[in-house]
């Protein structure tokens, strides 16, 4: 079995292009009973789609994919430009292909938090699972994907108890969401306001929004930009234009835009205290000039920190971050070692189920031969010395065969594999030679018990 991951995420793929690969929970079966077909053209092979505001991601395992791991390549990305509606050209600049083991490690850094967006951050892990209960439903989880994701999450599982990977500020984004859990002791009940629609914006928006906000909104001179942003994190739109007047519905406001000036003024923060009653007002200032004045920060009630405040909060954490993330990888590499090993064996699990057969049909042929010679009254030590050697006779026959048709030079070869597996290794008893010597001469009374007439019942 092949395993192959082709998908595009935030670090290869802009917000706007990858909001045009999403899926909806409820599309997930219904695409991938199609795209099974189209990509794999067997009945026998697996598919799996894992669609986030952050990736989308087509997981497939096949015995034989029809062609080399770019013709797939090449397949997806047509399917997927055409969902898109972009140029396979221009998609596959912003794709990546994993193949075996690297696809199992990314799978598993993906469970693990160490690909997302926010490193460490648990939502993921939900979202995988309910892919692997979507592509189960649609009939196109197979026993290879099925082992995948669940040794996905048992690696996820791991990195999470034995690590700290989810307990630091690892980015300014991060440590915004650490500060506001201290002043607010349930951000579930809190109303945030974003102000700007930008990579920082976003990064900080998908932390909390890992938190489950009661309300997010997104202020942007630019609605339609910022009607996107708030699609894909499940907020509201408003207009900059429209930020005094409302300023005061917000525990939580954070902002990053391009202005050259401050865009909240101490008076629009003062008019907002004073609606509220006095109760807080968390703010963040991401932007480089200032986007919200700098007095605002004398105000009681008012929480106001800078990117200074916030970048050494991040230096701190520094050190237990990367000791946590090289924790974290060490467990995720074992994981992929026992992926691929499993992976290997696979490819015997034909010749295994073979074997098994021959000796089945072995053991039913001795057994049927013993019940009868027992229903004629014969001795019942008889009736087993002669099932017994039944059994044997049919065990040795392929394997004595083989070795005395063999020629001189495949001799040697043909009797050490013998040795292992029939001897484990050792030398044939009371013989000064290897066991690549000629075999012994049968015993008077045992002329037939290599022959071929052996194998019949």
């Amino acid at each position: 079995m092949t395993v192959l991951t082709l998908g595009l995420n935030h670090t290869t793929a802009a917000v706007d292009l990858r909001g045009r690969f999403a899926f909806a929970v409820d599309q997930l079966a219904p695409t991938l009973k199609t795209v099974h077909q189209r990509l794999t053209g067997s009945p026998h092979a697996e598919v799996a789609l894992l669609s986030t505001c952050n990736r989308t991601e087509l997981y497939c395992a096949a015995g034989g994919l029809g062609g080399p791991v770019h013709a797939l390549r090449h397949a997806a990305v047509d399917w997927l430009s055409g969902i898109g509606g972009v140029s396979s050209e221009e998609l596959m600049r912003h794709t990546y292909v994993l193949e075996g083991g690297q696809a199992a490690r990314h799978a598993f850094r993906v469970a693990s938090g160490l690909d997302s967006m926010v490193l460490g951050e648990p939502q993921i892990l939900g979202q995988m699972k309910q892919a692997v209960r979507e592509a189960d439903t649609a009939g196109t989880l197979g026993t290879t994907l099925h082992q995948l994701f669940q040794r996905s999450f048992a690696v996820a599982k791991e990195v999470r108890t034995s690590t700290e990977i989810g307990a630091h500020s690892i980015s300014m984004a991060a440590a915004a969401v650490r500060l506001a859990s201290q002043l607010f002791e349930d951000l579930g009940r809190t109303k945030v306001l974003f102000v700007g629609a930008g990579e920082m914006i976003e990064l900080t928006a998908t932390h909390f929004a890992a938190r489950n906000p009661r309300t997010m909104a997104v202020a942007n001179r630019t609605l339609e930009r910022g009607e996107k942003l708030a699609t894909h994190l499940g907020a509201q739109a408003m207009r900059l234009a429209d930020l005094p007047q409302r300023l005061h519905e917000f525990d939580i406001v954070v902002s990053c835009t391009a202005s050259t000036l401050p865009i909240i003024g101490l008076g629009a923060v003062e008019r907002a205290l004073k609606a509220r009653k006095r109760r807080p007002i968390f703010m963040v200032d991401l932007a480089v000039p200032r986007d919200i004045e700098p007095e605002v920060a004398g105000l009681d009630d008012v929480y106001l920190y800078t990117v200074d405040d916030l970048s050494t909060m991040v230096q701190t954490a520094g050190e237990k971050r990367q000791a946590a993330v090289a924790q974290a990888e060490a467990i995720i590499e074992t994981g992929v070692q026992g992926f691929v090993h499993w992976l290997d064996q696979r490819t015997t699990v034909p010749l295994i189920q073979a074997l098994h057969s021959q000796a089945d049909a072995w053991r039913t042929a001795e057994m049927a031969r013993a019940r009868k010679l027992l229903a004629k009254g014969e001795d019942i030590e008889a009736v087993l010395e002669a099932m017994s050697r039944g059994l044997t006779q049919k065990m040795l026959h392929g394997a004595m065969a083989e070795l005395h048709s063999a020629d001189a030079g495949q001799r040697p070869q043909v009797a050490a594999a013998l040795s292992r597996l029939f001897l484990r290794g050792e030398l044939v008893p009371g013989r000064n030679t290897t066991a690549s010597s000629p075999p012994d001469k049968a015993e008077p009374g045992q002329a037939n018990r290599h022959d071929p007439q052996g194998d019949k019942a």
